[in-house]
């Protein structure tokens, strides 16, 4: 583990000084506005969706989680059909349903098209943290639950001191692996039109087939897109070793 992560930095080290040589000396002249419109447009917006999806699916569904292991039905009834609804639907079509269905009910309901997509990554993601969150919650042993009972804790305060910061602690691999995947799946925005990593490369690879004076009449789609999918594996790889370590340590720790 510690080998193949040296061995990733090393070769993350290698990339960051080859793409500093690369801007420093005389790239062609179309690789520098490119770069500068996907680093400066396109990432920002990215993160900015992928940071509203994680939290809002971190707080709903926690929220929703702990409220599935309640013993009363029509509860659990309506919680485990947004759970099953949201994770057997494809991203795509939520994104579709929210961006061009909730207008039709409300114009209160129309959203630009990255905060479409980072709603409908919410509905998502809380969807996998909540079913994720029931599995922890149940698997903290009973007698935690009658031992915060024992010291006067309601059902709140026993969940809210004792239960949840174990069961937390149980969800921070999947939910690290849950942040690649919506940073991933926050290029289904440019289906609607948001401009994030994927459509501001796409956008720059067609502005330049054109002839001049919009373009250079050249196509270099393999160096964008092959420096797009650089790009996200430097972000993905090491949250998803990240997710890996944690895993490790929580089963050594007897939690897994």
């Amino acid at each position: 583990m510690v080998r193949s992560a040296r061995w990733y930095f090393v070769g993350l080290a290698a990339l960051v000084v080859a793409t500093l040589v690369v801007w420093r000396l005389e790239p062609p002249e179309w690789f520098r506005p490119v770069w500068t419109y996907i680093l400066e447009v396109g990432l920002p917006a990215t993160l900015r969706v992928s940071a509203i999806a994680v939290v809002g699916s971190a707080v709903i569904g926690v929220l929703l989680g702990t409220l599935l292991t309640i013993k009363f039905k029509p509860l659990q009834g309506l919680i485990r059909l947004y759970i099953e609804v949201f994770r057997g639907l494809p991203i795509l079509v939520t994104v579709f349903i929210v961006y061009f269905g909730l207008p039709e009910i409300s114009g209160a309901l129309k959203f630009a098209p990255l905060t479409a997509a980072a709603i409908a990554l919410v509905l998502w993601g809380s969807a996998q943290v909540a079913e994720a969150t029931r599995g922890a919650v149940q698997s903290i042993p009973r007698e935690q639950h009658e031992a915060a009972a024992a010291l006067g804790f309601g059902w709140s305060g026993r969940h809210a001191f004792v239960i949840l910061p174990q069961a937390l602690r149980r969800l921070l691999p999947p939910f690290v692996s849950l942040l690649v995947n919506i940073i991933q799946n926050s290029t289904l925005a440019q289906t609607i039109g948001g401009v994030e990593i994927l459509q501001a490369a796409k956008s720059q690879n067609e502005r330049l087939s054109f002839p001049e004076p919009i373009g250079i009449g050249e196509i270099h789609a393999f160096e964008i897109f092959a420096g797009v999918m650089i790009l996200f594996f430097v972000i993905s790889f090491p949250l998803t070793r990240l997710a890996a370590v944690l895993e490790k340590r929580l089963a050594r720790a007897g939690y897994g």
